[in-house]
């Protein structure tokens, strides 16, 4: 009698052990019960969008033009001052700060639907420059105890999915 409880109790154990490896290779394989970060669309941006540089980098103009459309269309999820809210994330985010003006652009092109932001690419392209100038010069102001940006260079930014690695892109390739 003994002998069989014995058994029914080692079977029970065995019972627990295996159904809890079998949820966990489970929640392992699900990547809806792993959430990406809210800054994972800047990694998802291609080569081509990355190593883009800004056409309007140089002009004043598209700082003061990019501050009016960020109010018109960005503020009312990422908040006036970009610090994010319920809605959206924040754009001083050291993610975002280290992102290319190429990779803000794919993201601003391509929004990121499943978070809930809308595609921009319907926006015209110099408007949607204007933006990208005005993030990078905003959050460098508006920011200054933050480390030095890099939305102008290129020098230590990831690229993930190239040659099943990620990379990093060494200041030599600099596009300057």
């Amino acid at each position: 009698m003994k002998t069989d409880e014995h058994c029914n109790h080692i079977a029970a154990i065995f019972a627990m052990v295996v159904l809890t490896f079998a949820s966990y290779l489970a929640a392992a394989r699900n990547p809806d019960a792993h959430p990406e970060s809210v800054y994972a669309a800047l990694a998802k941006a291609p080569l081509k969008a990355v190593t883009r540089r800004n056409p309007l980098e140089n002009d004043p103009e598209a700082v003061v033009a990019g501050g009016k459309l960020f109010e018109i269309h960005c503020s009312e999820c990422h908040g006036d001052m970009a610090e994010g809210g319920r809605k959206a994330p924040s754009l001083v985010a050291d993610e975002v700060q280290r992102a290319t003006p190429g990779t803000l652009f794919w993201v601003l092109t391509n929004g990121v639907v499943r978070r809930g932001m809308p595609v921009w690419s319907k926006l015209p392209e110099p408007q949607r420059w204007q933006i990208v100038r005005y993030l990078s010069h905003w959050l460098r102001k508006k920011w200054p105890n933050k480390p030095e940006t890099q939305l102008d260079t290129l020098s230590g930014v990831r690229l993930a999915g190239i040659c099943a690695f990620s990379i990093v892109i060494s200041p030599v390739l600099m596009l300057r």
